[in-house]
């Protein structure tokens, strides 16, 4: 099911290299290509689904995804500024993007959690989700997503 990251070969190159460089007090690891973020999955030929970014200084980003794919994965998997400080667990509202009109009846209305952690979002619209509740779907295709200007991350030291 799931595929070894660090393989046999790996480790024996690893020591290799430890062994080589034993002088040097760094090791070095091997250095292992990622060609996507963990959690997107690789759209098919043919099926791709297309959304757009518009980042907080105005800049037009648009990317080629997967059905299933969340907002945020996408957004972070392409290295635009999108927090996700809980990692998508819904249980804060740094991943707040703002969804064009034209799109948002498209999209299942939020549950309570999600509106409860909306209520705390910087620069909150009508159209206001949290990226990791909101998942691409073939109804989607063409979307186009707003980074606000900033975010809210209530941490606890925020509270002392």
């Amino acid at each position: 099911m799931f595929k070894p990251v660090f393989t046999k070969r790996m480790a024996l190159n690893y020591l290799g290299s430890a062994i080589k460089y034993r002088h040097n007090p760094v090791l070095r690891l091997p250095r292992i290509p990622v060609r996507f973020h963990g959690h997107l999955k690789k759209p098919n030929p043919g099926e791709e689904l297309h959304i757009t970014f518009i980042t907080k200084d105005g800049t037009q980003k648009t990317f080629e995804v997967a059905e299933g794919d969340s907002l945020l994965d996408i957004a972070q998997g392409n290295h635009l500024d999108m927090e996700g400080a809980c990692g998508g667990s819904c249980a804060c509202s740094t991943c707040h993007v703002i969804i064009d009109p034209e799109f948002y009846d498209e999209i299942p209305e939020p549950d309570d959690d999600e509106n409860d952690m909306l209520d705390l979002a910087f620069g909150l619209t009508e159209t206001s989700r949290l990226g990791c509740q909101v998942f691409m779907k073939k109804n989607l295709d063409g979307i186009r997503v707003a980074l606000p200007a900033m975010t809210r991350n209530l941490q606890s030291s925020d509270f002392d």
